[in-house]
């Protein structure tokens, strides 16, 4: 008789136990929104790290850097969900960064990192992507921004032949 009692209470607890498991699951439902809003986050964050890597790539005028780098620029771009950068920003910076993935003419690289850097610098002001400092800088030979974690200028867009070629134009952070 102990046995019986001993094994109706068990299966009482364990009915009881997955039914609080299958609730808790369903009230789940808003932690693993901002679990993902998190991830979106740092992938956000991750988008301003391979901008500079990209940048960097064309101010020591590697074609092949800054074209492997846009490419994972395009793989992380893509990972971010619409509700924490809307489809038409996504869809603007992957044009920008695929084209750049897409050709090995350093010239080319740099005419389209313009968009890219304006389009950046669009999505920097509207979301926080660092606790760190980034500087807007601008080429008035190119008529073009680009941004930079630190303030000294390193130009992207004529790289050595004109290295130090620009200013900060403004402080985001």
């Amino acid at each position: 008789m102990k046995k019986l009692i001993v094994i109706a209470t068990l299966f009482c607890l364990t009915s009881v136990s997955v039914s609080a498991q299958h609730d808790h699951s369903v009230h789940k439902t808003e932690p693993s929104v901002s679990t993902t809003t998190a991830s979106d986050n740092k992938n956000v964050s991750q988008l301003l790290t391979l901008y500079f890597s990209i940048k960097d790539a064309l101010v020591a005028d590697n074609a092949n850097a800054a074209s492997a780098q846009a490419a994972e620029f395009v793989k992380t771009a893509n990972s971010i969900d619409y509700k924490v950068i809307s489809e038409g920003n996504i869809n603007a910076l992957l044009k920008d960064a695929g084209r750049i993935s897409e050709t090995k003419d350093i010239k080319q690289q740099r005419n389209l990192f313009a968009n890219l850097s304006t389009n950046m610098a669009a999505l920097a002001k509207a979301v926080k992507l660092t606790d760190q400092p980034v500087y807007q800088q601008y080429c008035p030979m190119k008529k073009a921004y680009w941004l930079s974690s630190e303030q000294a200028i390193k130009n992207p867009y004529f790289g050595s032949s004109m290295l130090t070629c620009g200013k900060v134009t403004e402080t985001l952070k």
